[in-house]
């Protein structure tokens, strides 16, 4: 039941899909505020669900628009039921909440409580080794029921940005509409732009081969999730507790990576990428990963390119190709890179549905808090590994991420001015330029007219 008015609505909501009983201490975790308590963080994430199809990134003013939300639960003898105070109209028609975002809704408390009570326990998980976080991205995944044990391998993974164009959103919706036609299914970052494009384009490719079964899987983490609220099509939705462990699951669930034009983020993505690829554990590993957008986004690729190669040579970009204007070529080589795939996870008696085999360092799964001390004490130079010099230049990028839309690095930047940026001096002068690309480009925020950037490169 629903009842307000100007834009706001109250309601009380039955469970939908997961999660329709919680225990008395459950129940006081998600009541209680501070760091004791889970209140806050699952009122934010909350939010953000409920705000689906609103264009907006900056999670501090949406935040403030919305203070006076609230949400609740209410026990009763048959299970659980939330109450809404306040909550967005978008997210109703005719007074009932779009089934869709209830689902959403249900999976955000059930992943926050999950991760609270189990992720989190030392007895369990180790959370201070490598295997361990595996272990705990694994077991989230699993809680979630988002790995499919007989399904062959036929998951792609999409990554680009939220702030793009409309030729390259579209263009996005063509290459998903070719994987959907193959039998491939989705995983984004389940956000707007280049995140909603594949998905949808997918449905109409699944609709056309008569497949009921397609999957929209949307990986997202609390940091993040306000401005890349869910979007409609994500019918399987993860909430990871940060970025490390988020990536980690894209690449572990992934039988084959497109990467569309983004900004920041997305430049983010791909360092973890190659610099995991890099590992000579994962030489010889089948990953099919595509660079793809449209013919008017050439130069933006290019520009790509040359960083990376400029950055961490010759052998990361070899991990991948880059398909311009043509996504039915993008579907065929990731069709073609299934059966890769496949073959190599049947000779080494590896798991379809989550890739055991993928080294990952501990220096890829630590989580990165974008502090103005950590921003400038990062390791910018070549007297290092090259994996390491693409885990730094990960955190640099995952740092901005920060100071643009998340509420804690907004917060940090206001306070204490842009983060800053120190290293070998032709490091600097590469990010330099794609960062000024981006700007240039409109790919820092869905309104980039007088960005103020965050951060500021200084010589060492």
């Amino acid at each position: 039941m629903a009842n307000g008015g100007a834009g706001k609505i109250d309601a009380r909501i039955t469970p939908e899909g997961s999660l329709e009983i919680l225990s008395q201490g459950e129940v006081s975790q998600l009541r209680t505020t501070g760091q004791a308590g889970l209140y806050d963080l699952w009122r934010n994430c909350s939010l953000a669900v409920l705000n689906s199809g609103i264009e907006e990134d900056d999670t501090t003013e949406i935040l403030r628009r919305h203070q006076d939300f609230a949400v609740e639960i209410v026990q009763q003898d048959r299970g659980l039921k939330l109450a809404l105070k306040n909550a967005p109209a978008t997210a109703f028609v005719d007074g009932k909440m779009i089934k869709g975002i209830r689902e959403h809704l249900f999976a955000v408390l059930r992943d926050l409580v999950y991760v609270h009570n189990e992720i989190r326990d030392p007895e369990r998980f180790d959370l201070g080794s490598s295997s361990g976080l595996t272990n705990a991205v694994f077991h989230i995944l699993r809680n979630a029921r988002v790995m499919h044990a007989n399904a062959a391998p036929a998951m792609v993974v999409c990554w680009g940005g939220h702030a793009i164009g409309r030729i390259e959103y579209d263009y996005s919706k063509q290459v998903g509409y070719e994987l959907g036609l193959r039998g491939l299914h989705a995983c984004t970052g389940c956000g707007a732009g280049a995140m909603k494009g594949p998905m949808k384009g997918a449905t109409i490719g699944h609709a056309k081969q008569r497949i009921k079964t397609g999957r929209y899987l949307g990986i997202t983490e609390p940091g993040i999730i306000a401005a890349e609220a869910p979007n409609p099509i994500v019918n399987e939705l993860v909430i990871m507790p940060d970025m490390e462990k988020r990536l980690e699951a894209f690449v572990r669930l992934a039988h084959g990576i497109v990467v569309f034009p983004g900004g920041v983020g997305t430049a983010e993505e791909i360092l973890y990428l190659l610099g995991v690829l890099l590992s000579p554990e994962n030489e010889d590993l089948p990953l099919p990963l595509v660079f793809s957008g449209p013919a008017v986004s050439e130069p933006y690729f290019n520009m790509l390119d040359e960083f990376i190669g400029s950055t961490l040579g010759a052998a990361a970009q070899g991990r991948y190709q880059i398909i311009l204007d043509n996504p039915a070529a993008v579907g065929r080589v990731m069709a073609a890179g299934m059966d890769a795939v496949c073959e190599h996870r049947t000779e080494r008696k590896d798991a379809y549905y989550f890739n055991w085999s993928l080294k990952i360092e501990h220096v890829f799964q630590q989580p990165f808090a974008a502090t103005h001390a950590a921003m400038a004490g990062l390791e910018l130079h070549r007297d290092q590994s090259v994996h390491l010099l693409a885990a730094n230049l990960r955190r640099a990028f995952s740092g901005i991420v920060s100071g643009n839309v998340r509420e804690d690095g907004i917060r940090r930047v206001a306070d204490h001015g842009p983060f800053e940026l120190t290293g070998e001096a032709s490091i600097l002068a590469a990010l330099d330029r794609v960062l000024k690309a981006f700007v240039a480009q409109g790919r820092m925020k869905l309104s980039s007219a007088g960005y103020q950037p965050c951060y500021r490169i200084v010589g060492r």
